[in-house]
């Protein structure tokens, strides 16, 4: 029980007085999981929305894909991205490998059909007289798409939140993509396991405080909107 205390003791007094390096892979963390879900925003609403007022055959094998997708194994998604822009991969010659664009590429697949998936549930959530009325009054398809949108703004905003809740708490695509290279792509979650494993458990513990109250923040505000 001391040794506990010591470390949260040491932990807080990491935190107060600023550590660089601590500080340096929060930085890190909210800058990649920031720029991860921006992307994953833009490609999974309007995948969400589509297959949500869309009819098509096989419309609920898609829906069972994406859902299936959610749970999409991080070592699966690190391995498929590190094969596409290592050197001998076809995005080589872009030398992403190792760098903060590799770790948003792969965050960026793995927040895809969670922002989808919730979009796509508020979008069938919402009240199926929407889109049709709104194209009865005169409004063109995509104005009406704009009007859906509006009224389930709420779930879509909870889809991004979700989203970023996944992508900020991830450890083993920021590991195999990111190389944990301190001060350029070491992430709270990649430090962590790091400074755990060479006996630092105060700076994996003030890590791990900030993690949690960054998680909580989200949950919290994702509660909020779920019941809005």
């Amino acid at each position: 029980m001391h040794f506990i205390y010591e470390s949260l003791h040491a932990a807080l007094n990491l935190i107060l007085s600023g550590d660089h390096e601590l500080f340096s892979a929060i930085l890190t963390s909210l800058s990649v999981s920031t720029w991860s879900i921006v992307c994953a925003s833009v490609l999974g609403i309007p995948i969400g929305v589509a297959i949500g007022i869309l009819r098509f055959p096989l419309k609920r094998v898609v829906i069972t894909l994406l859902n299936t997708l959610m749970a999409l194994p991080t070592v699966v998604v690190g391995l498929v991205v590190y094969r596409m822009i290592s050197r001998q991969g076809p995005l080589g010659s872009w030398q992403l490998l190792f760098t903060p664009s590799a770790i948003v590429i792969g965050q960026t697949v793995l927040a895809i059909p969670i922002v989808a998936h919730y979009t796509l549930n508020a979008v069938l959530g919402g009240d199926s007289r929407i889109l049709p009325t709104a194209l009865t009054l005169g409004a063109g398809y995509l104005r009406s798409i704009v009007q859906l949108l509006h009224e389930v703004r709420f779930g879509i905003i909870a889809s991004v939140i979700a989203g970023f809740g996944r992508v900020i708490a991830e450890v083993g695509v920021a590991m195999m993509l990111g190389g944990n290279i301190k001060g350029y792509t070491r992430t709270m979650t990649t430090a962590i396991a790091l400074e755990t494993s060479k006996g630092e458990f105060a700076f994996g513990l003030a890590l791990g405080l900030i993690l949690m109250v960054l998680a909580l923040s989200v949950n919290l505000f994702l509660n909020f909107l779920q019941q809005r």
